[in-house]
């Protein structure tokens, strides 16, 4: 995949673990366990806005872009 989610990264960064997240952004634990993952195939403006509210950071702190040598 070449797009790298760092929300776990963001998550330890603000002492914050994902039931508290999923609490205050109204998302289940499951779904941003999925994200947190990698395994997501998509993401709401919606949901990524609050995430961002609430660790109080910007997009480009839980995505990265990666290019992926392999693929040509």
């Amino acid at each position: 995949m070449d797009i790298i989610i760092n929300l776990d990264v963001m998550m330890a960064k603000r002492k914050m673990r994902l039931k508290e997240l999923s609490e205050r952004v109204g998302v289940s634990e499951q779904n941003l366990s999925i994200l947190k993952n990698g395994k997501a195939k998509a993401i709401r403006f919606s949901t990524l806005e609050k995430i961002c509210q609430v660790l109080e950071c910007q997009p480009g702190d839980i995505l990265e872009y990666q290019p992926n040598s392999l693929s040509n």
